[in-house]
């Protein structure tokens, strides 16, 4: 779990401990039987907040820092306390106690102060020399905590592992917490863990010579009493005994749910805690946060599911305008599964692909997830994956550590308290890798039903079954998912919306929907149908409905600040009064230019938030037969333009085409042109990258208008890629190039023929009623259509 940093100062209830000092990162059980950390932390858990444990000083005195965390589970006991999991996430500054229902304070996040690293990483070897002898005279710190020790390479982190590793004065323990100077506080742990091995020596020393002197009998009998002595002491087997015993019901019950190596696994863990003689040390909090974690898994819970087709269609229908590829697809998904239980089919690979919608941003991917969550009524659980590396955070971390646990898969199951939930694996064309793993390669046995029913957790030790749960993934760009992982999916493309799409999902569900946000009602603000549509021509420029979601959004803020100031009961917003409510019209449409050029033509481009008009212009200049080519072009542009040109030059050398460049009102020869003459070519807006092999068809018409010097039709598009023959081949993004011709105005739309007889199916009816789409198959045909 992470913190909203833009949400402090922020008030939080407050737990006072007296017992022992508690780090950020750490999971550990916390017992108090104290009225007032109760009720703060069932103020916590009733309203969301997180809360921060102080540390007292005196009586009614407490420490300005403390922890920020949250509640993970809370357990009555039966003798009037309670237990509570607290994960610790952050170090806070108190700045303002206050009493009340509950003990609360103003607390804000503590920064961490640059340090001089060189001389901290020196301090940081020593304090791990330390450490290490340390750890060879205590049983305190395991083998594996020092190899974490080793491995953190974050000073702060380090100070808070070895800190809780060691045992320190309640009060010392304290003033080292508060110490914000990293290089006083490593210094500082140098020092006790030194005083604490000398301590070891000394008492080493005389056990040895006093154990000497005593037979082996007298030696058990006095380790023994001890023992006893310490248990007394620490008031702790009681409480233990009902905890372990609340364990073992818990997990008697859930064994008829689970496998075999599970319920071992468990019972073999609450064993080893209900043998460890004390509380409070890294091994118990370790064991008994696992025992609390797979315990909380849901083995015995699942959704009962409706999958009657009509309620699916109608939610899709009810919460999504358009999109009727997609809604089909969803809808033959969950055919065949209800088919197949209708049959009491044994074999349902019928209805296991794995759905994985791909699209701009904006366009309802994640939306329509929700819409099948909720008209199957199985709980939806949401997994960003953008910029996920670390492959630990599917697999779980192994528990050899303090802080390890389960992985995001698994916790989610936990969340969401079914082990049939809905879970969207939003982004997964965002997912890295690096030293730590490739989560990818994860993914090849989470998304398989061959190989999901028995998916092993690092950290639970033991597989679950992930065969129930229902997987849908979305992704931006398709050619960015990785590519093992395209096997595994069944892509649904969402494309972007036309603008009489964008109005209708404008008004018939993005304006109701921030009304009933807002609590506004149809009497108190109108917006014409002129201003919906400005809105869309002029203050967004997406694929999706995201931004101009925002703007309704502002206009309903805007409506209440008048209601609130002015007294209204009422508005209206129009075409005149509109600059009120938005700011100055944010885009231009990208037009075409206003008369027919020669060497300047329209070509059409995909970009991963839809299509956009692409100018290309020509021109040429007396020189030596240079080749200049600027605009940001990436290499395939580049390479295109090269081809484009070879072909431009063979049709001048065959006479398809006739020079038309002029040097002292002479037409020049092909070798004149090849020798004399400058080629510049320019794509403009050069701060925006552009690339991708579609503009072959539109450089060569752009050339070939240049050098037979007649003017190329200012309201035709192209897009098509060339090979050398002049053949025009097919390109990708379609519906989303015409779509921006349409917005943009252009009546002619030259596309490849390949395309033209697979994809057009695809377009929108607007669009190809208000423009003439055109098939060619060669260059000769588009430039007979474009150049006049």
């Amino acid at each position: 779990m992470t913190i909203d940093q833009h949400k402090f100062p922020d008030d939080l209830p407050v737990w006072t401990e007296d017992n022992f000092v508690l780090y950020p990162f750490m999971i550990v059980p916390i017992f108090t039987e104290n009225e007032s950390n109760i009720k703060a932390v069932d103020y916590s858990l009733k309203e969301n907040k997180l809360l921060v444990i102080v540390n007292k000083k005196k009586k009614d005195t407490y420490y300005d820092v403390g922890v920020i965390g949250h509640v993970m589970r809370k357990t009555s006991l039966s003798d009037g306390k309670i237990k509570i999991l607290f994960q610790g996430i952050s170090t806070g500054k108190i700045l303002q106690f206050q009493r009340g229902d509950i003990f609360h304070a103003k607390v804000d996040l503590i920064g961490k102060k640059p340090y001089d690293k060189e001389n901290i990483d020196a301090i940081a070897d020593i304090l791990k020399e330390h450490i290490t002898a340390y750890s060879k005279i205590s049983n305190n710190i395991p083998k594996d905590l020092i190899n974490v020790i080793f491995e953190t390479k974050n000073p702060y982190r380090l100070s808070e592992i070895v800190a809780s590793s060691i045992r320190i004065d309640y009060k010392e323990a304290n003033e080292l917490f508060i110490e914000e100077d990293i290089e006083k506080r490593l210094t500082r742990l140098i020092d006790i863990i030194a005083k604490e091995i000398h301590s070891f020596e000394l008492k080493a020393n005389i056990r040895n010579k006093a154990f000497s002197k005593m037979e082996k009998h007298n030696k058990e009998y006095l380790l023994k009493e001890q023992l006893r002595e310490i248990h007394k002491e620490l008031d702790i087997d009681k409480s233990k005994i009902d905890e372990v015993k609340e364990y073992k019901k818990k997990l008697k019950t859930l064994k008829p749910f689970m496998s075999k190596k599970a319920h071992k696994e468990i019972q073999k863990q609450i064993k080893r805690y209900a043998g460890i003689s004390h509380d409070g040390g890294s091994e118990s909090s370790m064991i008994q946060n696992y025992i609390d974690v797979t315990l909380s898994i849901p083995f015995d819970k699942t959704s009962l599911e409706q999958t009657d087709i009509k309620d699916i269609k109608t939610s899709l229908d009810n919460d999504h305008y358009s999109l009727k590829d997609a809604k089909d697809r969803i809808l033959e998904h969950f055919a065949v599964k209800k088919f197949l239980e209708l049959k009491k089919s044994k074999d349902n690979k019928g209805a296991s692909n794995i759905l994985c919608f791909v699209g701009p941003p904006g366009v309802g991917k994640t939306s329509l997830a929700n819409s099948i969550s909720s008209a199957l009524k199985r709980k939806l659980i949401r997994i960003s994956l953008g910029g996920m590396e670390d492959v630990n955070e599917l697999r779980g971390h192994r528990r050899t550590y303090i802080g390890a646990m389960c992985g995001r898969i698994t916790q989610g199951l936990i969340d969401a308290e079914t082990m049939n939930p809905v879970i969207v694996l939003d982004e997964i064309d965002k997912l890295g890798s690096n030293h730590r793993g490739d989560p990818s390669s994860a993914f090849l046995e989470i998304l398989d039903p061959e190989q999901n029913n028995n998916f092993r957790d690092h950290y639970l030790n033991f597989e679950i079954d992930l065969s129930k749960v229902l997987f849908i993934a979305t992704a931006n760009e398709y050619g960015k998912i990785p590519y093992a992982l395209r096997d595994r999916l069944e892509s649904i493309f969402v494309h972007s919306y036309t603008p009489l799409e964008k109005f209708h999902i404008a008004k018939n569900y993005l304006l109701p929907q921030e009304m009933k946000k807002h609590s506004l009602i149809k009497s108190e603000i109108k917006i014409s149908d002129s201003v919906l549509q400005k809105i869309i021509d002029d203050y967004t420029k997406e694929a999706g409905v995201r931004n101009l979601r925002r703007q309704i959004s502002k206009i309903c803020r805007k409506c209440i600040k008048i209601f609130l100031e002015e007294n209204k009961k009422s508005m209206s917003i129009t075409l005149k009064n509109l600059s009120l409510f938005l700011d100055n019209e944010k885009f231009d449409i990208s037009k075409p230019i206003s008369k027919n050029t020669i060497g300047i033509i329209n070509g059409l481009a995909w970009t991963p938030v839809g299509g956009d008009l692409l100018k290309i212009e020509s021109m040429y200049i007396e020189g030596k037969g240079a080749v200049n080519i600027t605009g940001n072009l990436g290499n395939v542009m580049k390479e295109s333009t090269k081809i484009a040109l070879s072909v431009a030059k063979k049709m001048f050398a065959t006479g398809e085409l006739d020079l038309g460049i002029k040097i002292k009102n002479k037409t020049i020869s092909l070798d004149e042109l090849n020798k004399k003459i400058d080629l510049h070519i320019h794509v403009p807006e050069g701060a925006t990258p552009k690339d991708g092999p579609s503009a072959g068809v539109a450089l060569a018409c752009a050339i070939a208008s240049l050098y037979s010097a007649r003017k190329i039709d200012r309201l035709c598009a192209l897009t098509g890629e060339l090979n050398l023959n002049g053949d025009v081949l097919a390109i990708g993004g379609l519906k989303e190039k015409l779509i921006a011709a349409f917005k943009a105005g252009i009546k002619t739309a030259l596309i490849p023929k390949k395309n033209f007889d697979k994809d057009l199916k695809d377009i929108p009816d607007d669009v190809k009623e208000n423009m003439e789409i055109i098939g060619v198959s060669r260059v000769s045909e588009v430039i007979k259509r474009v150049i006049i």
